[in-house]
């Protein structure tokens, strides 16, 4: 589903926003750190203090509502450098399971800060990607 030079954009990028909304349509948006793999973008939720893991509003908007939204961009001053992909599709939050640990394995390994993190116990969002968009230069040097 992804073109070669979205995959290789996504690969290069660090943050993402991730886009979710309530069952009144609300909208939510955070930035991310992620990784993809077979079809699909994982976000884990980590141990940096929030007043709770499973109070998170973008946790509640994707049992409420699933769909949900990526973009990775690029911003710099030289706009021929401009770019961004987008994902979006239904969005699902992983307790447990192989698919967990696959996901916090990849995060874990694209990320050193996530290292000394315990995110074993962590919910992890997984958005199976349905549409893909994109826009402008997507190059990586």
């Amino acid at each position: 589903m992804l073109s070669e030079a979205e995959a290789r954009f996504l690969a290069a990028g660090r943050i993402a926003r991730l886009a979710t909304a309530d069952h009144e349509g609300r909208p939510h948006v955070v930035p991310v750190c992620f990784a993809v793999s077979r079809g699909r973008l994982y976000m884990t939720i980590d141990e940096k203090p929030k007043r709770s893991s499973r109070g998170l509003k973008r946790l509640r908007n994707i049992a409420e509502n699933p769909s949900a939204a990526v973009v990775v961009d690029r911003y710099e001053e030289d706009w021929t450098r401009l770019g961004w992909v987008m994902l979006r599709g239904r969005a699902g939050i992983l307790e447990e399971g192989a698919e967990h640990d696959r996901a916090q394995a990849l995060l874990r390994a694209r990320y050193p800060q996530y290292g000394t993190m315990r995110l074993e116990g962590l919910p992890v969002i997984a958005l199976r990607i349905e549409r893909v968009a994109s826009w402008g230069n997507l190059a990586v040097d």
